[in-house]
């Protein structure tokens, strides 16, 4: 399970919307962020978590207990 401590209280934010399946123009809404702010909050994390791809960041938030199914 990979290390969430590594992230920013931010980018935890955005891995949990990601999980909750927004896209990144949905995150930057909800957090009154650009677009583009929000595919940087998702990169980091993903990179700093070695997740290959959005769905391996679902994943992760799962497995780390960060969000729960239901």
């Amino acid at each position: 399970v990979p290390d969430l401590a590594t992230l920013t209280v931010r980018e935890r934010e955005v891995m949990a919307l990601v999980a909750g399946g927004l896209s990144n123009d949905e995150i930057a809404e909800r957090l009154i962020v650009s677009p583009a702010t929000a595919k940087t909050h998702v990169s980091r994390a993903m990179v700093k978590l070695g997740a290959r791809d959005r769905a391996q960041l679902v994943v992760f938030a799962y497995e780390s207990g960060l969000v729960r199914p239901g």
